[in-house]
């Protein structure tokens, strides 16, 4: 339905004008809502919980597989997002490529810092889904922005994964491998990015986003898409 909605011609959101290239809500966001509707229904594990409410940290048995995923995950969204162009247009794929690849490598990084400054050391856990959600992030917007916003939408995702998992930890909310952070959280801020960096690399698409002169249209059609998804997406998950 919400692919309908935001890809088809006659979707409500793509008269609209949102634009969600290779799916940061199509896919990551509106799976997130999902997950989210399912945590909440299903409570927390045994054991997560403390009985002063502090989260106890249940980790992965092997974190060398755990990291082996992410790795083929970063591979394999080389396909996602520059397959996501459904035709052989070379530049076009070079450059999403080169976008993705940048808001990853970003991220990780960002991560990376932002756990060692909150939890005041370095977290591998982290610095994956940091990884994560520089790939979610760019998802929306990796054909409309130039390689350096790339990199700021990463160095953004990767600190945001890090506050969102502290914060859904907080409000109990069990997500053991952290995807309403990464998948939620990044995935409607991927959605927005579009609106604030897009430049007009593709005739007759984005054009300019808040950022570079082109006013905040974009940006309010992310943001309705945001908000519409969410209530149909979350309300018909639970």
């Amino acid at each position: 339905v919400v692919s309908h909605w935001i890809w088809h011609p006659d979707g409500w959101l793509f008269a609209r004008g949102m634009q969600d290239f290779a799916g940061s809500t199509v896919v990551h966001y509106q799976g997130a809502l999902a997950a989210l509707a399912g945590a909440l229904l299903l409570g927390p594990r045994i054991g997560k919980f403390g009985s002063d409410g502090k989260p106890h940290a249940i980790p992965g048995h092997n974190m060398a597989y755990t990291t082996l995923g992410v790795l083929i995950l970063w591979f394999g969204w080389f396909g996602f997002n520059p397959g996501s162009t459904m035709a052989a247009d070379w530049n076009a794929i070079a450059r999403i490529a080169t976008t993705t690849n940048t808001a990853a490598a970003a991220a990780a990084f960002s991560a990376t810092l932002a756990a060692w400054w909150l939890l005041g050391k370095p977290d591998l856990s982290m610095t994956l889904n940091g990884c994560l959600a520089g790939l979610v992030a760019i998802t929306a917007p990796c054909a409309f922005v130039s390689v350096p916003s790339s990199l700021i939408i990463g160095l953004i995702a990767g600190t945001l994964v890090v506050f969102a998992v502290l914060f859904f930890d907080k409000i109990k909310v069990d997500d053991p491998v952290g995807a309403v952070s990464v998948h939620l959280v990044c995935g409607v801020f991927g959605t927005l990015a579009v609106g604030l960096f897009a430049q007009d690399l593709i005739p007759n698409t984005t054009g300019n986003g808040l950022f570079f002169g082109g006013g905040a249209k974009l940006l309010f059609a992310q943001l309705i898409g945001v908000i519409g998804v969410g209530i149909f997406t979350f309300a018909i998950s639970m």
